[in-house]
């Protein structure tokens, strides 16, 4: 992926050789930029309201990519969740972040990406502490090409149909911010996959 000013501070793999800390971008109600802050700050009780955003893609027959979360990340470890999500850097799209993080973590570009709204939450994470004051950015697309997952960001890949998604939501953990985002962007993914996938 190329290096641009936004993302030139933060290009170390996994963080690691790198002296600066991951910043964030705050935001208001209306997610307008506010300021900074670093990650890990950003995240613990009660929180500060920042930029993130979340990716859903589809198969060709409609099935939603999930990943599961690294054993090793510090937030919501081993849980599943949508196909990508995370946070832009300052300065830097959401539309671009989306597409880079999900590269990063899957190995692969998405096609037809498109915006699916914005949603604003407020979900601790009983497990860790932490908390997500998020002003999410949703993009819907296709995944079409293989998956190659980095190990350091994801545990296993599925994907699944409505109905295989509502079992294992019943079965296994998923994010608190999951359903969240999934209601949130239903109507662009219905009109991305059309009425018979049932989303």
């Amino acid at each position: 992926m190329p290096t641009t000013p936004a993302t030139a501070a933060n290009s170390a793999p996994h963080g690691t050789g790198s002296q600066e800390p991951i910043m964030l971008e705050l935001v208001d109600e209306s997610g307008n930029t506010i300021g900074t802050a670093e990650k890990l700050s950003a995240h613990q009780a009660p929180g500060l309201l920042h930029r993130a955003f979340s990716v859903f893609l589809f198969d060709e027959q409609g099935r939603l990519l999930l990943q599961q979360r690294a054993l090793g990340k510090y937030h919501s470890p081993g849980v599943w969740s949508n196909t990508c999500c995370g946070h832009p850097y300052p300065g830097e799209s959401p539309f671009a972040a989306a597409a880079r993080r999900t590269h990063e973590e899957l190995g692969l570009s998405p096609s037809l990406l498109a915006e699916a709204g914005t949603v604003r939450y407020n979900h601790p994470d009983p497990a860790s502490g932490l908390v997500e004051q998020e002003y999410n950015h949703l993009f819907v697309g296709l995944a079409q090409a293989a998956v190659r997952p980095d190990p350091h960001e994801v545990a296993d890949t599925a994907f699944v149909t409505p109905g295989e998604l509502a079992e294992r939501h019943a079965a296994v953990p998923f994010s608190a911010w999951f359903m969240t985002v999934l209601d949130a962007a239903r109507p662009a993914i219905r009109e991305l996959t059309g009425d018979a996938a049932g989303w």
